[in-house]
């Protein structure tokens, strides 16, 4: 998962929105961990599901990391009031458990689906671009 997220860093740019769903253990920390250490982001990565957000600063003059995680949020109000909204344009943001709650922020985002296979050791990961942003390279 992280190297397929210092792959997927690659394709990134600010104003990019990424919302991440899969179940427990599926490895969406791991790959944000991938995209920021290729985005070259100040860590350590650790999942935000009790700080909500976090802002890693570019350690290279390129785009800050927003990593947020919406698990314990409980509706569009929660998600306004994190302001995400307000670095979009010149951040990466990155959003655990996002779907449902925070497609209002961009016209144009990525959606990346994460299972685990049987063995627990494997996983699917399905990537839906949505916007012309997208289009073409997803």
């Amino acid at each position: 998962m992280r190297e397929l997220g210092v792959e997927l860093a690659g394709l990134l740019r600010p104003g990019d929105l990424a919302v991440l769903s899969g179940p427990l253990g599926a490895g969406k920390t791991t790959l944000v961990q991938g995209i920021a250490d290729g985005l070259k982001v100040r860590g350590p990565i650790t999942s935000p599901t009790f700080v909500i957000a976090r802002v890693h600063p570019s350690l290279s003059g390129g785009p800050a990391l927003v990593h947020a995680d919406a698990y314990r949020l409980g509706g569009d109000l929660e998600v306004d009031d994190l302001d995400l909204d307000a670095s979009l344009e010149e951040s990466v943001t990155v959003v655990e458990w996002g779907e449902g709650l925070v497609e209002g922020l961009a016209d144009d985002r990525l959606e990346i689906s994460i299972e685990r296979g049987e063995s627990g050791e494997e996983r699917t990961v399905r990537f839906r671009g949505i916007g012309a942003r997208w289009e073409g390279i997803v």
